[in-house]
């Protein structure tokens, strides 16, 4: 059976195509800057790589050149669009309704653009792109694989926050999590390192990339994890603030006289290691330049590894204990210098007994898997 996965962002669409049988990879590639004048595409198979500037003005156009490159006679990996036998997609936000990967319907599509509200930057865009994908493949059915379903797990006392309950009741105003799936694939993975049963251990998995997050995974269920109602909340990320007092917004709306989505916006996307540094949001980039004496940049990754270290002792102490600590992500899987440190700085929590893990996550493999599962009932 072979399986498309997709992945749309704000502008962009990500793809890569399995062979369940085989269970590998055929080929992989983006789609990016949708509805920009350089909108390009860039499609790989096995070691070669095939990059192509052309305009791109939405998501339609974007998965119809997708579909042209599976099945090009150089490019492609099928013949025709019926030799794809299931498409699964990546959505951000399901909130409390699904708990786990569904088959797609109206009923469910009409939902994705429903949660719309809760994640405006990450569902419409999956909605789009779900929408585009089942008018060009009319036949073959699709799933939806949610960001969110991982967290649902979680226990009332982790995941509400303490507002006036009635927030909670009407407006869903709670703490949802994200990265759902990279957690859930590198917790299945550490268990296989590990060589016991997951639902035996307790495991803190990291996701450290532009995006961070960070998840105590008990007996293979999420009991908390520290992004929150958006992913804004937790760890200091690339130009993310993380966690900060609620009180600042209204303080910083007078004192630099920002509109509320201004202030939102410096959040998301002028804070983080960015702010702090003033130079960039590239973890090797902020290492170069500490190494050179750049105080800013020295101090941003201090404060990322304080942040980490945190929530790592919060998760031990939340779980009782911790069998492994596991680092993911582009930071998390590549940056030696930080797994080196919080091992040193977390040795007297860690002990003889408490691993720590370095997994490359497969989000797009757990994606597939889990759409063969469902096609397969």
């Amino acid at each position: 059976m072979n399986i498309l996965v997709i992945n749309c962002g704000s502008s962009s669409v990500k793809y890569q195509l399995f062979c369940m049988e085989t269970d590998q990879s055929l080929v992989s590639g983006i789609v990016e800057k949708i509805g920009a004048p350089d909108s390009y595409i860039s499609h790989k198979k096995a070691d070669k790589t095939y990059k192509s500037k052309q305009v791109i003005d939405n998501y339609f156009s974007a998965i119809e050149k997708v579909s042209e490159l599976l099945t090009d006679e150089t490019w492609g990996a099928v013949k025709t669009k019926d030799d794809i036998h299931a498409i699964g997609h990546r959505v951000v936000h399901g909130g409390e309704e699904f708990k786990s990967s569904v088959l797609i319907d109206k009923k469910v599509l009409d939902r994705i653009k429903y949660y719309s509200a809760l994640a405006p930057l990450h569902n419409p865009p999956a909605y789009n792109g779900i929408s585009a994908t089942r008018k060009i493949f009319p036949k073959i059915k699709q799933v939806a694989v949610f960001d969110t379903a991982f967290h649902q797990t979680m226990p009332e006392e982790a995941f509400m926050y303490g507002l006036p309950y009635k927030l909670y009741t009407k407006y869903c105003i709670r703490r949802y999590g994200f990265h759902g799936t990279s957690h859930r694939y590198v917790s299945a993975a550490a268990a296989k390192v590990l060589k016991k049963p997951l639902k035996k251990l307790k495991l803190i998995t990291c996701h450290l990339g532009n995006g961070c997050s960070i998840t105590a995974v008990k007996h293979g269920a999420s009991v908390d994890t520290s992004m929150g109602f958006t992913p804004l909340e937790g760890l200091l990320m690339g130009t993310r603030c993380g966690d900060i007092d609620p009180a600042l917004i209204g303080y910083i709306m007078e004192k630099e006289k920002l509109s509320v989505q201004e202030v939102g916006q410096m959040m998301n996307r002028k804070s983080g290691l960015l702010g702090i540094s003033e130079s960039s949001n590239d973890m090797r980039d902020l290492s170069e330049q500490a190494k050179k004496g750049d105080k800013q940049a020295k101090l941003a990754i201090d404060i990322f590894i304080y942040r980490v270290k945190k929530y790592i002792g919060a998760y031990i102490a939340a779980m009782n204990g911790a069998d492994a600590i596991v680092l993911t992500g582009g930071i998390g899987e590549n940056m030696s210098q930080i797994k080196q440190t919080l091992t040193k700085e977390l040795s007297n929590l860690m002990g003889n007994k408490m691993k720590m893990l370095t997994i490359h996550t497969e989000e797009e493999h757990l994606i597939a898997m889990d759409t063969f599962e469902l096609i397969k009932r």
